[in-house]
Order: C-alpha cells, then structure tokens, then sequence
C-alpha cells in the first residue's frame, strides 16, 4: 500500500513517541545490497528499540524493520476510509455485538474485557474479549480463567481505531502465543438478501438434532453446543434438508443468525463437502437475511479465518468490507 508520491523529498516524521499510532513507512529492502528497491509498511507503531522498528499490520501480523533502513515515515489516520455504502460502526460496538451473538453460559466483565468460559467449547466463547480501549488485566483475567480450569486466552483487535495492537505486541514479547486469525466484516443486511426465495431453505428457533448434525464443531460437547448456539438475541436457524436421505442424514447445509438492533449477525454457515458449489450458503444465508430484515435488522456482520477464500469471495461480492480483525493470544 504505497503512500508517498513520486518527485516528494523523503522525510522521517515518525519518532518514538509516536507509539501506538498508524503510520506509513518506506525502507530498503537490503540496506547493504546494490542500489536495493524500496518497501512500503503500514501499520500502527508498537515498538522502536534497539535500532528496530516494528510496524503491526491491519492483520494482526508484524513487520520489524532496521532503523537504518527506513527512508520515510509519517503518521496517517488511525484507519483507512470507509467505503460508500458500508454501515459505520465502532470497534467497540462491533465487539459488543459479536459478543452478545456468541454468548457463553459464564461471562464476567474485568476491566474493559468479557470473560467468557464455555468449558472449552470453541475458542470465541472461551477468551476475553476486549468492550473498550483499556489494557487487559492480565493477572486477574488469568486467575478467572484457572478457577475454571481453562487456559487464557485473549481475542485482541488490530486494524481498526481502537484497537489493541500495543497490547499484542506487549504480550507476544513476553510470550502468548497467537492463533486463531480472523476478519469481522461488515455490510448492508439487504444486499445478502437480494435473491429470489430458496424454498430448500428451512427456518427455526432452535438448534435441533437435525441442524446438529450439520454442524460438526457441535459434535464435540452437544449440550454446550446447544446453550451457547440457542442464547444468541433474535436467533434463527437455516436448514438444507437431504430429501435423498433418510430423516436421520446430516442436512445439505445449516446457518444461524442472531438479531441485536440494527445488527444481524452471521455465523456457524456449513456446507456438507459433497454438496459444495451448488449455491447452497448463498441460499442459506438469503433466507435468513430476509427474515433478519423483517426483525427490524438493516446492518450485517460476521466474523471468518482470513484464509476462508470461498467464504472471502461470497461476501466481497456482496459488497461486505473489512472492519477489522482479530486473533487470539494463549498465555505460555
């Protein structure tokens, strides 16, 4: 993402104590190489010692650059424009809503974080995850998560106004481990559900047996699986049923929906694999927009690891935007 225009003097306008703010920099690509070419890096400062600097990318991941090679730095606004047409939301309301979406049967706000344990079931409802711009604390969250048996974990923000990247950076050097990269997308409710009617589709209140076994990750702790899936606010179901199949067959496709304001939130959408490429998400997830937007909805997010091409394509096309991304960090 290049940011300094051509025939313009080049000028290191960044400094130390510009930490934790987004900037642009231009350096070598090989400071010692013959006549070398020149990389752009943009990110938020999150540390400038010893001679490195490391800009955190929108992703989450990190570049360290040698202090000697940076040609030009500035400091740019604190996230990139919005595109015409996509709701405009905060970091804070966005991750409040995700959370309300996926909610666990044990939350408890320390801080500015939600602590929340599903006894292991599925990393979103076992990791704290930040509600305001406060640094986490880290020992009184530990300490939550130990009473429960379960490792902490916590589901930082990068890429957006607000975020946490110093926090990242602060615990990654003192040795969380990150997993877990994901994307939170945002955008219009009405374009998901500019389609035809998919009579394949069935809606329901409920996670039944036969959803159930649609969706795998269930399979691993069903009940959990049930209470956390069921408590979402304004909940659907979308079901494919197999009419090939007996009654008790996995369904070709399952989705959920949850309905918070002017939010509809997308999640656990799964495509049996012999029945991909048939359209059958793209019907799932319609169906349950046009029933999000009669509950008052006019706004979409949902929240996919970055490396779900498929899924990157279906909603780009859609006119779905990046908002921001997240992952998680694992205490050692």
């Amino acid at each position: 993402m290049p940011d300094f225009a051509a025939g313009v003097r080049l000028e290191v306008r960044i400094t130390p104590d510009d930490l934790g703010k987004r900037v642009s920099v231009r350096s070598l690509v090989d400071p010692a190489g013959p006549g070398g070419g020149f990389t752009d890096t943009v990110g938020v400062l999150t540390s400038w010692t010893d001679g490195v600097i490391t800009v955190t990318r929108r992703d989450g991941t990190f570049v360290e650059l040698a202090e000697e090679a940076v040609v030009a730095g500035k400091v740019v606004p604190s996230a990139p424009a919005r595109r015409r047409g996509v709701p405009a939301a905060g970091l804070g309301e966005l991750c409040a809503v995700a959370a309300r979406g996926w909610p666990a049967p044990e939350e408890e706000r320390i801080g500015d974080w939600l602590c929340r344990a599903a006894g292991g079931w599925t990393r979103r409802a076992n990791s704290a995850v930040p509600l305001g711009p406060g640094a986490p604390d880290v020992e009184r969250i530990t300490a939550w998560y130990a009473r429960r048996g379960l490792p902490p974990q916590l589901a930082v923000t990068t890429g957006a106004a607000g975020a946490h990247e110093l926090t990242a950076a602060t615990l990654t050097a003192a040795g969380w481990t990150a997993s877990g990269h994901a994307v939170t997308l945002v955008g219009s409710l009405a374009a998901l559900a500019d389609r035809e009617p998919d009579p394949r589709v069935v809606i329901g209140r409920e996670p039944d047996e036969r959803w159930l076994r649609g969706y795998p990750n269930a399979h691993r702790d069903p009940g959990t699986a049930r209470r956390v899936l069921a408590a979402g606010p304004g909940v659907r179901f979308a079901t494919v049923p197999d009419p090939e199949a007996g009654p008790d067959a996995p369904p070709r496709a399952v989705g959920r929906c949850t309905v918070d304001g002017r939010w509809a939130g997308f999640a656990a959408v799964e495509v049996a694999p012999a029945q991909r490429r048939r359209g059958l998400a793209g019907a799932v997830i319609a169906e349950l927009a046009r029933r999000a937007l009669a509950g008052g909805a006019s706004a979409a997010w949902l929240q996919m690891e970055v490396d779900n091409a498929p899924a990157r394509a279906l909603y780009a096309g859609a006119g779905f935007a990046e908002h921001h991304h997240y992952h998680y960090l694992r205490r050692p």
